[in-house]
């Protein structure tokens, strides 16, 4: 991924506006583990970016983020991921995305990312048995010529959305992919 003329290289948006239904509704962001919330987490994973978005309720935060709601609310994904990407103020060359609940992600995984994009239109890690998971790397442009109208994405599944994109598949070092869905999660991590 080259980056275009005029773009400031790396932003990025954290998905943190789920109905957290297998947690009986809690916000996740707000979810601590190992005495930082799951919010702080994701930003200190983000710390490369020149902008983060975090679409999900406004709470305070050790770094400056800019908070922003998808309308409808809870309309997954992909509006989301793009509700955030339209509330930057920066024309990134490359966007991050984020689920707010993968405390393992870190700096490293978003650089091994960024490496692997290259020659691609983004990367994305993977969990041990290869699925795709909500940790990547976009060519900003390439995910613009693909989103849908405003009525296209809501519901949508990411997949779709990226169908048409060359993604490279980053491989997990260590915990990097694992989610916090349930308590269970939380507990076992």
């Amino acid at each position: 991924m080259d980056l275009p003329p005029g773009t400031t290289g790396f932003c990025a948006v954290i998905l943190a506006g789920g109905t957290g239904a297998r947690l009986g509704g809690v916000d996740k962001a707000s979810v601590e583990h190992r005495g930082r919330t799951l919010l702080a987490h994701a930003i200190d994973a983000l710390v490369d970016a020149s902008e983060v978005v975090v679409v999900g309720e406004a709470v305070p935060t050790e770094r400056p983020v800019t908070f922003t709601r998808e309308s409808p609310r809870f309309g997954g994904p992909v509006a989301g991921l793009l509700t955030g990407r339209d509330a930057l103020l920066r024309a990134p060359g490359t966007l991050g995305v984020l689920a707010v609940d993968m405390p393992f992600v870190s700096p490293w995984t978003f650089r091994r990312l960024h490496e692997a994009a290259l020659g691609h239109d983004g990367a994305f890690l993977t969990d041990a048995e290869g699925r795709r998971q909500l940790a990547g790397v976009l060519d900003a442009a390439r995910l613009d010529a693909v989103r849908p109208d405003l009525e296209g994405q809501h519901g949508m599944p990411l997949h779709r959305l990226l169908a048409d994109l060359d993604l490279a598949l980053v491989a997990p070092e260590g915990n990097e992919a694992r989610d916090v869905d349930t308590w269970a999660d939380l507990r076992d991590l």
